[in-house]
This record gives C-alpha cells, structure tokens and sequence, in this order.
C-alpha cells in the first residue's frame, strides 16, 4: 500500500499583535532570604509552545506555579488570558483555572482512586453529567492510549503510564493553557519518547498555549523538530531539517531569564553559559 506521509498543516505563527496568553512583566520572587527569580519578563501567544530550560532548581517549576496562580510574586505582575493573575482573589482564580490545565511532576494521581476516577476529578468538582464525564474519560484516555486501564489503581500502573493518565486529567477540559512541570522527569529513554510524542500530538491536534519545564535537552529538540503524522499515529521529523516555529525557548539562569527565541536561535548562541548547557 503507498505510504502517503500525510503531515498535519504546520502550525501558525503565534501573532505577535495578540493579547498573550501568559505575560510576565518584571515579575521576582524568593525565599527565605533567597531570589528564585528576578525581573522575569516573557510572554506565551496563544498557539505558541514555550519551553522552560534551565539548571536544576534555578526557578523553572516556580514559574509555572505563578502562572497557574498558586505562588502569589514579591513584585511585578502576571496576566493570563489578560487578567492579572498576580492580584486576582482565590475565587477569580478558580474560574480562571478551568481553562488551565496542569500536569505536575510525578503525575500527583490521587492513589485512592481509579484510573476514571482520577481523570474524571475536574468534571466532576465542575458537576457534569454523569454521561458527558464518561464520554469525555473515554475520548481523553483513548487518545493517550490508556483506554484499557480504566478500572486501575495508580500503584498498577508503571511510571510512563502514571504520566499518560496524568496528562489525560489535565486535557479533560480542552483547557486553553497546558502547564507541563517536567513530564519526562524520572522516566527511562523509550518511556520519555512516548510521552513527548504525546505532547506533540497534543499541540498538533488540539493546539493551544503550553509551558513546559524540561530537564532533558533531547525531548526539547524533538519538541522543536517533530510534528504529529495523523496517519501513522506517530510524531516524525519535519522533513528538510525542518522546525515547529510555534516552539521556542526560554533559558533561565541565577534567577533570570538568559535566552528567549526559537531553536535555531538558541543553537547558534554566543553567550558562554549556553554553550556549555547544551554540550
């Protein structure tokens, strides 16, 4: 049978005239006499996949909190979806919080419940019916492949597939910002692949605004230079040495931001510091 290498259409170029999804505006923050981060300054357009990179513990998962609203910043401020998140009371931020969703390291699966049971939990707090929330668990778990695990508990589960269902939690809602906080950490070569081929598939088929914090340089480039083949079912190279320009880059470093643009940008960098991060 001829192979047709049917590609999705490229993803645009966020609009660079748009209201951001996330923008951070001199924003710092520390801790017990310690900056985590200073004078951040950033901004994530709708359609537009940032990657956070960084050393360990220089602020990477900070930053997602702030976006999500959970860390409050010492100065400066944060919108996302043009309100200011940074001075919206916690009810706000609920309402605000149901177009976000959060995937967190270690999957942070409730063990008690069940694979529905986990991936249901944001429908269920939002009251849906009974037969739209299984609808919804069964759409999300078959497009992470998991739709045989659902009467599974956590503990039964490996760590690739505690990660999948994970990430099935926090598209359950067709939410408008995905926040990934290390979605590969922990996981073995082969596992991390499948779960960045998610992850492409998730930004090719249902688009949308995405941070995600990555400790691994590797699923960073394949982020950037892979797209998802609805055909095959599988991520596969741009041709030509190709890249996602919706994917770009944010490298932090003793509390600030180093570097902000696109791979191609990052690869051919000057700064010293860069240079040895991605050796």
């Amino acid at each position: 049978m001829a192979h047709s290498n049917l590609l999705p259409e490229p993803a645009p170029i966020p609009d660079a005239n748009a209201v951001p999804v996330v923008e951070f505006s001199h924003v710092s923050i520390g801790f017990d006499g310690k900056q985590v981060l200073r004078d951040i300054s950033f901004t994530a357009r709708q359609g537009e996949t940032r990657i956070l990179l960084g050393p360990a513990s220089c602020g990477k998962s900070v930053l997602l909190k702030l976006a999500n609203g959970l860390m409050r910043p010492d100065s400066g401020k944060i919108y996302v979806f043009g309100e200011e998140v940074s001075a919206l009371p916690q009810s706000d931020l609920f309402r605000l919080r149901e177009k976000i969703g959060m995937v967190f390291q270690e999957s942070a699966l409730f063990d008690s419940l069940t694979v529905r049971e986990n991936v249901a939990y944001r429908l269920r707090e939002a009251h849906a019916e009974d037969a739209t929330v299984e609808a919804r668990v069964q759409e999300v778990l078959r497009f992470v492949e998991l739709e045989h695990t659902l009467d599974k508990f956590p503990s039964q589960l490996s760590g690739g597939m505690r990660r999948r269902v994970a990430i099935a939690r926090a598209i359950i809602t067709h939410p408008e910002l995905l926040l990934y906080d290390s979605p590969t950490g922990g996981l073995d070569p082969i596992t991390s692949a499948t779960i960045i081929d998610l992850i492409v598939k998730q930004r090719d088929v249902y688009g949308g605004t995405s941070l995600l914090v990555t400790h691994r340089l590797q699923d960073a480039y394949m982020l950037a230079t892979h797209t998802f083949n609805r055909e095959t079912n599988q991520m596969q190279r741009i041709p030509n040495s190709g890249l996602d320009f919706s994917t770009t880059f944010l490298v932090l470093n003793n509390t600030s931001v180093v570097f902000d643009g696109t791979l191609q940008e990052l690869q051919h960098a000057e700064d010293p510091f860069l240079k040895e991060f991605l050796s």
